[in-house]
């Protein structure tokens, strides 16, 4: 499979347009390159203004939340890590001779989440026909206009559309497990990726340090846990006393002044104050035991072991369920660090199926 030879400089643009909102540069009077000059004499200005304003039309898409998408996206489309990406793959300049339609669903839990999945079609060399989430349906629109300008031969072979997907090859489809169930019927019938609900997982061993705690904060509180690569469970020795961990997690407090995070909260502490259920609470987070692997947003589940071996044993089998493993002390084989959960690389496939490779085998 090839992409054309303009793909990863086009990429590369675009990431240095993205990176300067997070960064706070924007236009430097003149200093930037003329290329990027151009972009912001024609797109910085209503970014910025759409950026503004999507808090008020998705109150959970908080510029703190915006600018961290942001800047992950930006570090993705470094030419370094492009190249590193897909040199494996032997996708090298030129067009592919067979080029496909490949609808997107995209999910809309988090900003622009839906950006790898468009990332990888474009860099096979398809066309991809994307229906956004209706709550991030505006960001996803003005990176793919700003794309076009900067290359028309990859950004022209985007198209969205809000009606229900046709005339597609494949399928790439992001929802809850209900609508998974519906998406393995529809498309039943061409290749496709299903995603359902996932969710990331903390092993503790008990003698991780403050900052430790503090990152595996960022990992649980990021993007108010809504991301599939948030951390939902907590595994804990036996002895684990989990003040500690509240202690640590008071920094964060002041994420309950968001109105729909803070109500989150609220619910659940009347729900189990009614019904008697056990908890822990510091203002910010509920921690409740439970051997469920996600939780409601404002609360953390966990669960106490006695021997590493069983949290093995549970992780292999709510395998389907868990995104990613975090583990300070790298208890557990390909786990990744505290505070890395929402730096994905664009090697890190969602669910673990290799995007790239599945676009590169259609025929």
């Amino acid at each position: 499979m090839h992409t054309s030879s303009s793909f990863i400089p086009a990429l590369t643009r675009l990431g240095q347009f993205l990176r300067q909102f997070p960064d706070g540069t924007g236009p430097q009077s003149g200093a930037e390159e003329a290329a990027l000059k151009d972009l912001n004499n024609r797109f910085f200005k209503e970014f910025s203004e759409l950026l503004e304003m999507e808090p008020v039309l998705n109150p959970w898409f908080t510029r703190d939340s915006l600018m961290k998408a942001l800047k992950g996206i930006a570090t993705m489309l470094e030419e370094k890590v492009l190249v590193s990406w897909l040199e494996p793959y032997g996708i090298k300049p030129g067009w592919s001779s067979k080029q496909f339609t490949v609808g997107l669903i995209l999910a809309g839990n988090i900003p622009l989440v839906g950006f790898h999945d468009m990332l990888s079609v474009l860099a096979c060399g398809h066309r991809a026909l994307i229906k956004p989430s209706s709550k991030d349906d505006r960001l996803i629109r003005k990176v793919a206009e700003v794309l076009i300008a900067i290359d028309p031969e990859t950004g022209n072979r985007i198209q969205f559309t809000a009606d229900t997907l046709s005339g597609m090859d494949a399928v790439i489809a992001t929802g809850s497990d209900n609508s998974s169930r519906y998406f393995e019927y529809y498309f039943r019938n061409i290749p496709h990726i299903i995603r359902k609900n996932r969710n990331g997982v903390a092993v503790l061993s008990g003698d991780e340090s403050e900052e430790d705690l503090a990152a595996l904060g960022e990992d649980i509180f990021s993007y108010f846990g809504m991301g599939c690569r948030n951390i939902t469970k907590l595994y804990i020795p036996e002895s684990y006393d989990l003040k500690v961990l509240l202690g640590v997690l008071d920094r964060f407090l002041p994420l309950s002044q968001h109105h729909k995070y803070g109500n989150n909260v609220d619910y659940y502490r009347t729900l189990y104050l009614m019904n008697q259920v056990p908890f822990l609470d510091n203002g910010i987070v509920l921690l409740k035991e439970d051997v469920s692997i996600a939780s409601p947003v404002g609360v953390v589940y966990y669960e106490r072991y006695s021997e590493i071996d069983l949290v093995l044993k549970e992780l292999d089998l709510h395998r389907e369920e868990i995104q990613c493993i975090v583990s300070a002390r790298q208890l557990v084989k390909e786990s990744i660090l505290p505070g890395s959960t929402q730096e994905p690389m664009p090697w890190d496939y969602a669910d673990g199926v290799d995007t790239i490779r599945f676009l590169m085998e259609l025929e």
